[in-house]
């Protein structure tokens, strides 16, 4: 196997119903082999160019195309069995129903000899890390373990060239390091050329060749030896939002919280969370033993393993499940007469009260547009039309979101996604915002945004409880760490320095996270 050569010549793009191009005037030239790091602020282009060298941004109803781009000097739709993606979504990547039969789809349709898919599956799986049985349930795997799964799948196919979207953005410290090495294990045995984005360029910043930044306005704007463009590009590179360690962004002051003093708004007692798996009529508990204060004004970040029950139970406490055993209680602060079980509300009351930001922003988006899709929650408030106007509008300044208002929803960036599904949710201004991965996608200045906003809500009374793998995150907003550990359940909490509870949770078939 050889890698795949990639070439553009005032390449562009511009999606169907955009007055402006997501991508233009690139030119590169990529050689075989090469390992890139291709970078840029949010918006800049970056999933766009990854969905072209795939072959899968579409045809003319889809959007214009300028330029040319090219892989092995063919178009990318002639050169699909020699390029293998791994999408920002992994849940837009599952195909079938279990993980072995998942991974061997894309060997099956390479026509690659029987014999030789399942000792590929299997050499694909153990690279990643994801150590369950070939039948095991796709449907039961966490964001993170699906991450895995599909960046298996395109290590299986054994590409030319391979194509990695945020490939580390849902996964815990552990498995960044730990698929990041599998990806480089297996280009360098294959001779593969990479091309991958991520955000956090510490992740690769000494394992790759060469950066290429990408510029919104198009071109780039650098592009050359990795240590080379960090160190003499640097400082304008982290002025343009780019994540660059040397220049990390401002974080915001937050006032200081007396806790006696902080409204409880959820208790829990001896929690078990889990989901109901099909066909069976009680929860599969993903992890339990849980006691936990959320407090208004407060901000309590979740972290852990894969798999360990993260995203099952913010959930939970969203009020979007039911809890699998022990006690959730909301106090009348948050209540206010409605009873003390979340999960037994009325969608119209969590509105106001609980808002939840889903690990994928596309579960939650219903609108045409930017600005309808923002609107939706005031509208069902009952609010008057200028006020529906005031949110909205200042919710689209502030996340940086104001020039796509007409735009449609899922044409927009992986962090721009992100940022509208945060707005959607603080357009109703309840008191406690439960958010999965919300700083999934953003550059530095969007980060720094997004972070200073929500410091702003939490010194205002709004409690927040993030599901988070972002340490920068954690460090700066934290008041409470619940840290979930894999391994025996137990019904007792464990208080560790610096304000962390570790939790341990009940490993278990399913387990969501």
């Amino acid at each position: 196997m050889t890698g795949a050569k990639v070439t553009a010549s005032g390449w562009g793009w511009r999606h169907a119903g955009r007055s402006q191009p997501a991508v233009s005037g690139l030119d590169l030239d990529i050689q075989p082999g090469e390992r890139v790091l291709v970078l840029g602020p949010s918006g800049a282009g970056k999933s766009t160019l990854m969905h072209a060298l795939a072959g899968v941004l579409g045809d003319d109803e889809d959007g214009d195309e300028t330029g040319e781009l090219r892989v092995d000097g063919q178009r990318p739709s002639r050169a699909r069995g020699r390029v293998g993606l791994v999408l920002q979504d992994p849940d837009s990547q599952v195909v079938l129903a279990r993980i072995g039969d998942d991974v061997a789809f894309g060997c099956e349709n390479l026509a690659v000899p029987r014999a030789e898919i399942w000792p590929r599956v299997r050499r694909a799986l153990a690279e990643v890390g994801l150590d369950l049985p070939l039948r095991h349930p796709t449907s039961a795997l966490s964001g993170g373990q699906k991450q895995r799964l599909a960046l298996a799948g395109v290590l299986a196919m054994q590409p030319g060239l391979v194509l990695l979207d945020e490939p580390t953005a849902n996964l815990d410290p552990e498995g960044v390091v730990e698929v990041r090495d599998a990806v480089l294990r297996s280009v360098r045995a294959s001779g593969a050329t990479l091309i991958v984005i991520e955000h956090r360029v510490a992740v690769w910043q000494h394992l790759v060749d060469r950066v290429i930044v990408l510029d919104p306005a198009g071109g780039v704007l650098a592009d050359g030896p990795t240590d080379s463009v960090l160190s003499t590009e640097g400082e304008r590179l982290a002025a343009a939002g780019v994540w660059i360690p040397r220049f990390p962004p401002a974080r915001p002051d937050r006032r200081p919280v007396v806790a006696a003093a902080a409204e409880i708004l959820l208790h829990t007692e001896d929690l078990a969370v889990g989901r109901v798996p099909f066909a069976r009529k009680r929860a599969a508990v993903v992890a339990d033993g849980l006691n936990l204060d959320v407090r208004a004004g407060r901000a309590t970040t979740i972290s852990g393993p894969n798999g360990t029950g993260k995203s099952t139970l913010a959930l939970t406490l969203a009020g979007l499940l039911a809890p699998a055993g022990g006690r959730l209680a909301a106090d009348d602060a948050l209540a206010a007469g409605l009873g003390a079980a979340p999960h037994r509300w009325r969608s119209r009351d969590l509105l106001e009260r609980i808002g939840t930001v889903f690990q994928d922003p596309e579960h939650q988006f219903l609108a045409g547009t930017v600005h309808a899709e923002l609107a939706i929650g005031p509208r069902a408030l009952g609010l008057s039309p200028a006020e529906q106007t005031e949110r909205v509008d200042s919710l689209l300044h502030r996340l940086r979101l104001d020039h796509l208002a007409d735009a449609n929803p899922f044409t927009l960036s992986g962090g721009e996604k992100r940022r509208l599904s945060v707005a959607t949710v603080l357009a109703t201004r309840p008191r406690l915002l439960v958010l999965d991965e919300p700083t999934f996608g953003q550059d530095s200045r969007t980060w720094a945004e997004l972070v200073r906003l929500l410091a702003e809500l939490l010194d205002a009374g709004t409690a927040v409880v993030a599901v988070t793998h972002d340490a920068d995150f954690v460090s700066t907003l934290a008041d409470v760490r619940l840290v979930l550990e894999a391994g025996p359940g137990t019904t007792t909490d464990r208080r560790v320095p610096g304000g962390t509870v570790a939790v341990p949770a009940r490993p278990a078939g399913g387990r969501a996270g």
